[in-house]
């Protein structure tokens, strides 16, 4: 495989469900492998970064503008569920969060990585429960931009019963006419960065390895403020699809990420199995030998060393295979240490 082509298809099945628990899916027979996903996008996972949400419950709100000035921005997110041909997914609970016009996230500061304290205060997110058409609605300002990071919104989409399926991050359009150089021009409206110094998708290190499947739509103007639409796709409950893609087997998302000593991967299994987990670097290269063990069913943890490892910092790819009586289940995420 090309490294092109494995950066691509690792990021893509990355897109499936992300947090934990996510799913390990039954290898179907080369005539099904596409049945119910021939016309579903696989949203790419990313990590939540280093300002996730302290409490997300407590933050059920549709406006989440709170005191921050900026130009009005309204985010319209519809989530599709994967496993039931894309079809949109009623009662999903979509948290969001995003920094404000001069980059500061609410709930952190007072630190290297962000000075000013914003630690008491709850600005710029909210939790809503996708209605019948799978739409949540938020009502915000548009987002400023901070060092090393393009201009984005953070994503995490949970099931009904609040089980984790999905971290993302979307993208915004760039170029000479976009709402992003638009806005940053604005002085009027407090946006005083400019570009100058900016980070474009290409060169994010989130985005950079493409933005197929998370780059939104953004339409309106300075005057009038501006509307992002965007379309998810998470791996929700499984409806009227083939047995063979019965769920087995559940993966987690490593916690914490990012890490800087170790880190834990929580995997749940209904069989007794062999699990291999392999690590690589978003150049497709192997890190280390494979990790092999045989578990029971139930709860199992699987403990990630950064000097065992001899990981440096950065994002990494892994891979985790599951084989058991009832076949093989394989499942990539990605990682950041820090």
């Amino acid at each position: 495989m090309e490294r092109k082509d494995f950066i691509k298809n690792g990021l893509g099945f990355l897109g499936m469900a992300v947090a934990a628990p996510t799913l390990l899916r039954k290898h179907l027979p080369a005539s099904n492998a596409t049945e119910n996903t021939a016309a579903c996008g696989n949203t790419n996972s990313e990590t939540a970064g280093p300002f996730p949400t302290h409490t997300p419950s407590s933050l059920i709100s549709s406006n989440i503008i709170s005191d921050r000035p900026g130009i009005p921005f309204a985010i319209n997110l519809t989530i599709n569920n994967t496993n039931a041909g894309c079809a949109a997914y009623e009662g999903a609970i979509v948290d969001i969060w995003h920094c404000d016009k001069d980059g500061n996230y609410s709930e952190y500061g007072g630190t290297g990585i962000q000075p000013t304290n914003y630690t008491t205060v709850h600005f710029l997110r909210g939790r809503q429960t996708a209605n019948t058409n799978g739409l949540v609605r938020f009502t915000s300002i548009f987002p400023g931009w901070y060092t090393g990071r393009a201009t984005h919104i953070h994503v995490h989409v949970y099931n009904a019963a609040g089980t984790s399926l999905l971290v993302t991050q979307i993208a915004f359009p760039e170029g000479t006419n976009s709402a992003v150089n638009l806005v940053n021009a604005s002085t009027a409206n407090g946006y005083t960065k400019g570009m100058t110094g900016y980070t474009y998708n290409a060169s994010d290190n989130v985005f950079s390895d493409g933005v197929t499947n998370e780059l939104s739509s953004i339409s309106g103007s300075v005057a009038d403020g501006f509307t992002l639409n965007h379309t998810i796709f998470a791996a929700g409950p499984t409806l009227a699809i083939n047995d063979a893609t019965a769920v087995l087997s559940q993966l987690g998302q490593n916690y914490p990420n990012p890490f800087h000593d170790k880190t834990t991967i929580p995997l749940q299994l209904l069989l007794a199995s062999k699990v291999t987990l392999q690590i690589y670097d978003l150049n497709g290269r192997i890190i280390g030998k494979p990790i092999e063990n045989r578990f029971s069913s139930g709860n199992q943890s699987i403990v990630l060393e950064k000097s065992a490892l001899n990981l440096s910092s950065g994002y990494y790819i892994y891979k985790v295979k599951v084989e058991n009586a009832d076949g093989i289940f394989e499942q990539n995420k990605k990682m950041l240490v820090d």
